[in-house]
């Protein structure tokens, strides 16, 4: 990247409550839309992306720090951090290729603009007020005082708002 990061829009709420469906439609809209999009899904358990015996996971288990694997159709790029402190979120957007919009899945702690996504059935469902920068809440009739409140399966007026909060050059 030249060293501006894009604008960034986290999708944040607990477990259960479509925050990964809400990033999979943002991401096809946008795309839709003509987009370059990037996304960050931050875990909180440890994540195996390559398996036992595959030629990338025998150089990383010989003790190669980072292991690209390349084909016609994707490539991908693993670190391993062998001790060392996980990278910050600015470390890993560092590492993207251009993109119009970069969609947050996680790092609910951090200072980016958020969509709290809710449901009625998950009882524990509400982060603002406990967690920074929420700027909307797309639920299914949980709405937040004071914030807009956006249906969670109206993923035009969620893309909408986010383009329009972010002041993305995008037309619908």
């Amino acid at each position: 990247m030249s060293g501006v990061t894009p604008p960034m829009i986290g999708i944040a709420g607990y477990k259960h409550v479509g925050k990964t469906t809400m990033v999979e439609r943002l991401v096809a809209e946008f795309t839709r839309r003509g987009l370059a999009v990037a996304t960050v899904k931050h875990a909180h358990h440890y994540i195996e992306i390559d398996e036992p015996g595959r030629d990338s996971h025998r150089h990383r288990m010989a003790g190669a720090q980072e292991v690209a694997v390349v084909s016609s159709g994707r490539w991908a790029l693993m670190a391993e951090l062998r001790g060392q402190p996980e990278p910050s979120l600015t470390q890993v957007v560092a590492k993207f290729s251009p993109a119009d919009i970069i969609i947050i899945e996680g790092y609910k702690t951090h200072d980016f603009p958020k969509i709290e996504v809710r449901r009625k059935a998950v009882t524990r469902s509400k982060l603002a007020g406990e967690v920074p920068n929420i700027v909307a809440v797309a639920s299914d009739g949980m709405p937040e005082p004071g914030l807009p409140d956006l249906d969670i399966d109206d993923t035009v007026a969620i893309a909408d708002f986010v383009a329009a909060y972010l002041e993305l050059n995008v037309t619908a």
